[in-house]
């Protein structure tokens, strides 16, 4: 039994080239959305870091 040089589909897990990250189309939107809202995420999270230095800021600056 050979073994052919592959990876798996990082969204369904199917067995694909190894030169690919996705089996198909439809991986490939999922993989997009997903990585679109991981960016949503990590911006929103400094933007509530952002929020909270100012919050703890403010009344420093006002004594």
């Amino acid at each position: 039994m050979v073994l052919v040089p592959h990876r798996h589909c990082v969204i369904c897990g199917k067995a694909i080239e190894a030169d690919k990250f996705v089996c198909s189309e439809e991986c490939q939107e999922k993989l997009e959305k997903e990585r679109k809202r991981q960016r949503n995420f990590t911006i929103f999270m400094f933007l509530m870091f952002l929020i909270l230095l100012l919050i703890l800021w403010i009344p420093y600056m006002l004594r």
